[in-house]
Order: C-alpha cells, then sequence, then structure tokens
C-alpha cells in the first residue's frame, strides 16, 4: 500500500469529520494528529484493521479501573492506559483513512468504544474517591452531549460545530490530568487524591455543561 501524504492524508480526514481540517488546528491538535497520521501509515502498510485499533483502545480504557485499585503509583499506569487509549482512537480513524476502511459499521464502532472508555475513566475516578453522584452526573452529561450531535447531523445540520470546551480530547485531558495529579497526591494522603478527583469530575460536569449548552444554542439556531 502507497504511503499516503499528509495534505492528502488532512484532505481526507476534513471530508469525514465536518470540516475539521487539522493542518489548521492549534499546534498541539496538530501534533497529535501528525503522531496519528505516522502511526496510521505504518499500521496499515502493516495490514492491520481499524477494528483491531479500535479494540486495543478499548482495551486500553477498560483497564483503566482495574489498574488504579492498587492506588499509589499504579495510577500513573492508568494514566499511561487512558492517554494509549485515546491516541488509538485517533489513529483508528487515520488506519481508515490512509486504508479506504471507511464504513458505518467501523464510525459505529468507534463510537461506542469512545462511550465505554470515558465511563471507565469516570469509574476509576469514582474509585479513587470521587462521588459516585458527580461521576454519574459527568457520564450523563457525556451521553447527552454526543446524543444531541449525532441527531443534529442526522437532521441535516452541516457541519456539527466542535465545542472545545466539551469536546473529547478537553475529556481525554481532564482524565489524564486527573489521573498523574492523584497519583501523585496519593503519595501524600488518599483524602488527597479522592479531593483530586473529585475536582476533576466537577471540572468535567462544569465543562460539559457548557458545552453541552452551546451546542443547544447552535442546534436551535441552524435547525429552526
Amino acid at each position: 500500500m502507497p504511503r499516503l501524504g499528509w495534505d492528502e492524508y488532512c484532505t481526507r480526514w476534513t471530508s469525514l469529520h465536518g470540516g475539521f481540517d487539522p493542518r489548521r488546528a492549534p499546534l498541539l491538535v496538530r501534533l497529535w494528529q501528525r503522531l496519528a497520521f505516522v502511526l496510521a501509515n505504518g499500521l496499515a502498510r502493516l495490514g492491520v484493521v481499524p477494528t483491531t485499533v479500535t479494540l486495543i483502545g478499548l482495551g486500553c480504557a477498560l483497564a483503566v479501573p482495574v489498574v488504579v485499585l492498587p492506588r499509589g503509583w499504579w495510577v500513573l499506569v492508568a494514566a499511561a492506559l487512558a492517554l494509549a487509549s485515546a491516541l488509538a482512537d485517533s489513529v483508528d480513524s487515520g488506519v481508515a483513512v490512509v486504508s479506504g476502511r471507511i464504513t458505518g459499521l467501523g464510525s459505529f464502532a468507534d463510537a461506542v468504544a469512545d462511550r465505554l472508555g470515558e465511563i471507565a475513566w469516570l469509574v476509576a475516578l469514582w474509585l479513587l474517591g470521587g462521588p459516585a453522584p458527580l461521576a454519574v452526573a459527568c457520564g450523563a452529561v457525556v451521553l447527552l452531549h454526543e446524543y444531541a450531535r449525532t441527531r443534529a447531523a442526522l437532521a441535516g445540520m452541516p457541519g456539527v460545530p466542535s465545542v472545545a470546551i466539551a469536546e473529547r480530547p478537553t475529556r481525554i485531558v481532564v482524565a489524564v490530568v486527573a489521573l498523574v495529579l492523584s497519583a501523585a497526591a496519593g503519595v501524600v494522603s488518599v483524602r488527597l487524591a479522592a479531593g483530586v478527583a473529585t475536582v476533576a469530575l466537577a471540572v468535567w460536569l462544569v465543562l460539559g455543561l457548557l458545552g453541552g449548552a452551546r451546542l443547544v444554542s447552535a442546534i436551535r439556531s441552524d435547525l429552526h
């Protein structure tokens, strides 16, 4: 399989992701997409299919709450697994773009894996001491947010907007940073680690509510 160039990759990616162009994204997002692009090209040349990458990412995500159970520096391992699952989520889409294996079933599996992974991260923060009602509320906001985006797209809303403060990349950052800080706080005391997890869940919820409100406003404006 011939190697796909960055520009052609971005053109294909843009057409499949509501007009989002990695070349015009903020620096950190560009670097992340570049890494996904390089890995996707390599895996596609090896014959790896997108579903395999999706399953690997899901496995990493589901392992996060298990790994945090021993506490201590194991929470750092959980943070690494969460980051790996997030990278796999970008790479599986990249492999689909590079190899031309873009299917409705693959997109569905990818979306389900994303939601299950985020639920696993929330469970991990609960296990670290975050309040269960807060974790449940965060999960509900994520599911409602993604459901609204999906319904808006099905209703014909062109280029469903990306709400930067509540999109999946933001949730990834909150989860990974929370796990890293919880690991460090856990060295001092379990209660401090629980406090970090609680603050992270609160930030997740507030950003989700703000982003959800922005999304609803955009939907009402475009689908009146």
